[in-house]
C-alpha cells in the first residue's frame, strides 16, 4: 500500500467492525527499507487498551485501507482483558 506519510497524521483509526482504535499521531518510519512499519496512536480508546503511557504504536501490517479514515483488522483480545488474565 503506497500513501504519503502526511495523509497518515491526524487520521481517525477503526477496527473493520467500527470500533475507534485512536488519532495517528506520528509514522513509524524503517529507515533500512523507506517504508512505515507503525503507526503511533494516542487519544487511544480506553475500553480497548489499560495504557499507563500516552499512547501505542500499532503494526502498519494491521492497516487494510487508508482513506478519509485508517482502518485495521479487528483485533482479537482487547488488552484490558489480556492484562486481568496475567
Amino acid at each position: 500500500m503506497n500513501v504519503e506519510i502526511t495523509s497518515l497524521l491526524d487520521q481517525d483509526v477503526y477496527t473493520q467492525k467500527g470500533v475507534f482504535v485512536g488519532r495517528v499521531d506520528d509514522a513509524v518510519l524503517d529507515p533500512e527499507n523507506g517504508v512505515v512499519s507503525g503507526l503511533a496512536l494516542g487519544d487511544v480508546n480506553k475500553e480497548l487498551f489499560d495504557l499507563k503511557g500516552k499512547g501505542i504504536v500499532i503494526p502498519f501490517r494491521w492497516v487494510t485501507a487508508v482513506g478519509d479514515i485508517i482502518l485495521i483488522r479487528n483485533l482479537t483480545r482487547n488488552a484490558k482483558a489480556k492484562h486481568k488474565d496475567s
